[in-house]
């Protein structure tokens, strides 16, 4: 048996968080697992999150991790770039020589994922959000057999969902779009270890995953048209391998469209309302 797909023999939970930034995410993992191992380089963040879930780490159910991710295992140490004023931009990989003098670098343990995975359990969810680095880690993941049945990686790069396809162990796929997710996300219905419960989810954390996630679950090449209609960044690729596609099911274009005319020529508040005034005069029209 693929020792990343025995849930039903195996119901223990461990979510990984990569990219766990302030630990915003956390108090939502931890009514999805048993077991939370969240990953951050940044030593300041680490101690805020050592501090504000004192009780969960106390309990050993959170694990929280300094280190930075690398896809060579031979590193123990390495730079990592921490942004002057916006820790939300730090990385691991070198920035840019124009945008360096906004950073300032620190050394960190070095660790890859698969150390972490054989210390702290098979996967049940991992979240990938590293700045630049997640497909690196993602092809280190995978090469070594280890797909688990959810993941999810920032879609900076198409690269996010050609590797995750590539894998050959994911077809069904959502997106989550970053800048939403407070407002989309909030008392928004989730499955626990306990149930069923809501969930408020705060600006700037990854927002739900698998069965939690609205929408239907769209095949690789239907979810590859899907993001050259809406485009990449600020987004979230889900994929699984729990549930079956829709092949039947619809892209979204309306929307998307409206939204990049209206930033281009500033009408924004107007084509918000655009769907709606064309759907009424379309009834007002229609022969009786």
């Amino acid at each position: 048996m693929d020792s990343f797909h025995r849930e039903a023999a195996d119901p223990f939970r461990v979510i990984y968080d990569v990219g766990a930034h302030n630990g915003n995410d956390i108090p939502y993992y931890l009514k999805k697992a048993h077991r939370v191992v969240a990953i951050e380089a940044n030593p300041d963040l680490c101690r805020q999150m050592q501090a504000r879930f004192a009780a969960e780490v106390g309990e050993g159910r959170l694990i929280i991790e300094h280190c930075a991710l690398t896809a060579d295992s031979t590193d123990t140490v390495v730079p990592f770039y921490v942004h002057i004023h916006n820790d939300v931009k730090s990385r691991f990989p070198r920035p840019r020589a124009d945008a360096l003098r906004h950073y300032r670098e620190i050394s960190v343990p070095a660790r890859s994922i698969l150390s972490m995975i054989q210390e702290h359990g098979d996967p049940y969810y991992v979240k990938f959000d590293i700045e630049g680095h997640d497909v690196a880690v993602l092809r280190q993941l995978f090469a070594a057999g280890i797909k688990p049945p959810f993941i999810s990686a920032e879609s900076h790069s198409i690269e996010v969902l050609s590797v995750m396809i590539a894998s050959g162990g994911y077809d069904a796929f959502k997106v989550v779009v970053g800048s939403s997710v407070g407002r989309q996300f909030r008392n928004h219905s989730i499955s626990t270890l306990a149930g069923c419960d809501t969930h408020s989810f705060p600006p700037h954390s990854a927002g739900p995953f698998g069965d939690d996630l609205p929408g239907e679950w769209m095949p690789g090449d239907l979810f590859f048209q899907q993001l050259a209609i809406t485009g990449l960044g600020w987004k979230d690729v889900h994929a699984t391998s729990a549930f079956e596609p829709n092949r039947h099911a619809r892209l979204t274009i309306w929307p998307h469209v409206t939204r990049r005319l209206a930033r281009r020529c500033g009408l924004h508040r107007i084509t918000n309302r655009l769907p709606a005034f064309i759907s009424r005069a379309c009834t007002f029209f229609t022969p009786r």
